[in-house]
């Protein structure tokens, strides 16, 4: 699995998303409450763009005219046809038994950590001889 860098944590807000493209894909990056997901922005419905539409709370009811309403701004309702979404897990509210949005594993990682790397580069010897610089391979 390769790992990309996409934005700085605090680039995106509780509450909002983010739009990244990572090896050709279009990523939508949400943060729920310093929590951070990652949804394909492709709804498997009809392949609507999912991560472009509004972010809804959950609505349960046990029998008719009433209801709850539970979990807000963590369902994620797609522009072109409505169905809803779990931003948590990318499991569908509309037929939750055969389908979902694929969803990536997202971590915040300090940015010295980063910078390191498992990176190193090559030293080699230097030195001057009569005016020379001299590396040694």
């Amino acid at each position: 699995m390769t790992r990309h860098v996409v934005a700085p944590s605090a680039e995106i807000a509780p509450g909002s998303r983010k739009l990244v493209n990572v090896a050709g894909r279009s990523i939508g990056i949400f943060n729920l409450g310093g929590e951070f997901f990652a949804l394909l922005n492709r709804c498997p419905h009809q392949g609507g763009s999912l991560c472009l539409g509004e972010q809804v709370g959950l609505v349960l009811s046990e029998e008719p005219g009433q209801y709850c309403y539970s979990r807000p701004r963590e369902m994620l309702r797609c522009p072109w046809h409505g169905w809803e979404f779990d931003i948590r897990t990318g499991q569908s509210w509309c037929d939750p038994k055969r389908m979902r949005t694929k969803s990536y594993p997202v971590t915040v990682e300090p940015g010295e950590a980063l910078v390191k790397g498992p990176y190193q580069a090559d030293i080699f010897p230097v030195s001057i001889e009569a005016d020379y610089v001299v590396i040694d391979l």
